[in-house]
């Protein structure tokens, strides 16, 4: 078991150290890239097994007994974000493959695969963390990677957002330091589940300081309204290989951290109406940017910051059900959103920008390439029967159970968010896809169509799986809907996760 759970932070950490060692072998750094990821999709799919039926897995490191050794666990929510997110990384990987071979791409291929797998590993570990020392290690692990990620082929744009991405992280990250220090001044632990056993005694009012405090540390990574300034402009910049990763994952891993530390440690009544109001705010700014923009990439990470609301929604109403509904949402963003910025990558590589004042056509040009955006754009509307109709669904019907003026003014926000998505979403079919094609975007097209090669084909073909697995979502919408019913009750009680740390339970 212990072996079970490393995996999926350890392999990626040697499979990084083998491909820094190959950096002068472009075949090799793929291969190992490839084979690591592969076997943490494997050990996270044995995960989501094993704990399918509500069972906390954990191991403790050195053999020291909680609270005093490090702490490694799994749990429902932890094993299927591990597995969704896994994958995930590993077809986009294979898009970024297929772009070095097909000559498309200006990073640099020996720095970029370590460095993805260091970021791999800091994610993982982030899910797996048990303690929060180690949940601020696997942040760190992750953000250092992605510092170097998002300035790959510099230009002065990506250098200015990157500054911009490294002193908000590195603010957020003081602050991480600070909270960590608060609560082990309060409880004499950093152990996530021994924390929630001696925090009960805080007084109130301490407990509702941390509790902001923390909120505030993830709100920044998580970019929620109103600490998501830095997002519009530092994911649209970066190479398509990155901002995919950085959309599909990094604000996620932040929202699981907002989940475990709002359930397991503060979950407090008076803190859930402050969550709401984040939620309905982030939901209504985030899509009214998104309204505006002018450019694809900036208008989908707007609607990403938007959608973050969604996960604060069902996190604010404290149920089981609403819960559910915030396990199913994260998955599908999760996939939705790094196929449409796999799919902006393609649009950039047929006319070299995704500017709506320069874009028309497209269909007529590749009508692949408009299925692909289609697909995973009107999941992200919501529109049935597409994983994110079944996600939205379960929270509107847990916002409605709820009830309570303060959940039907969420639920009507995410509504109105709803339909200003499919506007913003019709407006970029309208303005990029639809009608005759503009001279320059037909040349762009032949030209590409000419040097058609293999690396193409594997850009293509990674986005049309990114594509697919959306659709699988939708498709297996009933088991996912009843994992996440699963995972959200042993939130809710925390009894199975205190009982397997503390209790001494693998």
């Amino acid at each position: 078991m212990s072996t079970l759970l490393a995996i999926p932070f350890l392999v990626p950490v040697l499979g990084a150290a083998a491909a820094l060692l190959l950096r002068s072998y472009r075949r090799g750094q793929q291969a190992v890239a490839v084979v690591t990821l592969a076997l943490v999709v494997l050990a996270a799919a044995a995960l989501v097994r094993r704990t399918a039926d509500g069972t906390v897995l954990t191991s403790q490191g050195g053999g020291w007994p909680a609270p005093l050794g490090i702490t490694i666990a799994a749990d429902p929510l932890t094993a299927l974000l591990l597995l969704v997110s896994s994958v995930v990384l590993l077809v986009v990987l294979l898009y970024a493959i297929g772009q070095d071979t097909a000559g498309l791409s200006r990073a640099t291929p020996a720095v970029f695969h370590p460095i993805y797998l260091v970021l791999t590993a800091g994610v993982c570990l982030s899910f797996l963390a048990g303690d929060l020392f180690n949940l601020f290690v696997g942040f760190e692990i992750m953000l250092t990677a992605s510092y170097a990620l998002i300035t790959q082929a510099p230009t002065r744009a990506r250098v200015r957002a990157s500054m911009i991405y490294t002193v908000v992280s590195l603010t957020s990250s003081i602050l991480f330091l600070t909270g960590i220090a608060l609560v082990y001044g309060v409880t004499g632990t950093v152990n996530l589940a021994d924390i929630a056993v001696r925090l009960g005694g805080a007084p109130d009012a301490l407990r509702t300081v941390l509790a902001l405090l923390f909120l505030v540390v993830f709100g920044i990574k998580a970019a929620i309204v109103p600490m998501h300034f830095w997002l519009p402009d530092s994911y649209p910049v970066a190479l398509t290989r990155i901002s995919a990763i950085f959309a599909a994952l990094l604000t996620k891993v932040a929202v699981y951290a907002v989940i475990r530390t709002q359930t397991l440690l503060f979950a407090r009544d008076d803190i859930a109406p402050v969550i709401m109001w984040l939620a309905i705010a982030t939901m209504i700014v985030g899509i009214l940017g998104a309204l505006v923009q002018d450019d694809v990439n900036r208008i989908m990470s707007f609607a990403l910051v938007s959608h973050i609301g969604f996960m604060l929604f069902g996190l604010a109403l404290g149920s089981v059900a609403g819960l559910a509904g915030v396990i199913v949402y994260l998955v599908h963003h999760i996939v939705v959103q790094a196929a449409l910025f796999l799919v902006n990558g393609l649009i950039r590589q047929y006319v070299g920008h995704t500017s709506l004042r320069a874009l028309r056509g497209l269909t007529a040009i590749s009508p692949v390439l408009a299925l692909l955006f289609f697909l995973p754009a009107m999941s992200l509307a919501g529109l049935p029967p597409m994983s994110g109709f079944v996600a939205k669904v379960a929270l509107f019907q847990a916002g409605a159970q709820a009830g309570g003026w303060l959940a039907w003014t969420g639920v009507a926000a995410g509504v109105a968010t709803s339909l200003l998505t499919l506007m913003a979403i019709f407006r970029v079919w309208v303005r990029a896809f639809w009608g005759v094609p503009l001279p320059d975007v037909v040349e762009a097209g032949e030209r590409l169509q000419g040097r058609r090669s293999g690396g193409a084909l594997l850009m293509a073909g990674a986005t049309g799986a990114m594509v697919a697995l959306g659709l699988a979502l939708a498709a297996a919408s009933g088991p996912l809907t009843a994992l996440a019913f699963t995972a959200a009750e042993d939130l809710i009680s925390g009894q199975a996760y205190l009982q397997a740390v503390l209790g001494g339970a693998s």
